[in-house]
């Protein structure tokens, strides 16, 4: 185990297993209303070199890096998804419990990235479990879902954090840093030549655990 993840308490399942999130649809609620960026909000306000606009359906973000955070904030427990595409050599991220100050540490961020010069893939959680393989091909759509409840492991309150991509679930993280308590969702815009497309943008929230 590398230093990175020397505090870290991982479970990896597996890149094949069937496990999947479930969850009653009546469950989710919609964070995008697929026609507007209304009450989402780009970090540095005034990066005019940075783009993000509603197009074909989707929220879409190139130019220069920023962020752009989503209607609600101070989420703590809860399962969160979206469909999304990114660019051939493209490079972007999913965050939650992330601080809404256009940083691009400042959160917990489950990568997106299928052939961008950054080794590390989606459905990685950035800086501390990483994927090298390419679980989807750049320009196609797929689902990236999340799950962090904090709840008791062996005497410790932490995050457990599970990712899935198309409806696999990749591995469960117990994260012993506790970096991040609660926050916003938002999609990052990595570099000029990325093009990142995100829609159908949901979180369940979830009951605190003990």
């Amino acid at each position: 185990m590398n230093r990175l993840l020397r505090n870290i308490t991982f479970a990896l399942v597996g890149l094949v297993t069937t496990g999947t999130a479930c969850a009653a649809d009546s469950e989710w609620v919609s964070l995008f209303d697929g026609e507007t960026l209304s009450g989402w909000e780009k970090l540095p306000k005034d990066k005019s070199s940075s783009h993000w606009e509603v197009k074909d359906g989707a929220l879409t973000g190139s130019g220069d890096a920023s962020m752009l955070y989503s209607p609600k904030g101070e989420y703590k427990n809860f399962r969160f998804r979206a469909e999304i595409k990114i660019n051939d050599h493209g490079n972007s991220g999913m965050y939650f419990r992330a601080k809404n100050n256009g940083s691009f540490t400042d959160g917990y961020e489950a990568q997106i990235n299928s052939t961008h010069g950054d080794p590390i893939k989606t459905g990685s959680i950035y800086t501390m479990v990483h994927i090298y393989k390419q679980l989807v091909p750049p320009d196609t759509w797929f689902t990236q879902e999340v799950e962090c409840v904090t709840k008791n492991y062996r005497g410790k309150v932490l995050p457990h954090i599970k990712v899935w991509v198309n409806g696999e679930l990749l591995y469960e993280l117990i994260e012993h840093t506790d970096a991040f308590q609660s926050g916003y969702f938002a999609f990052q815009q990595h570099d000029p030549g990325s093009v990142v497309q995100i829609r159908k943008v949901e979180v369940m929230e979830l009951p605190d655990s003990k």
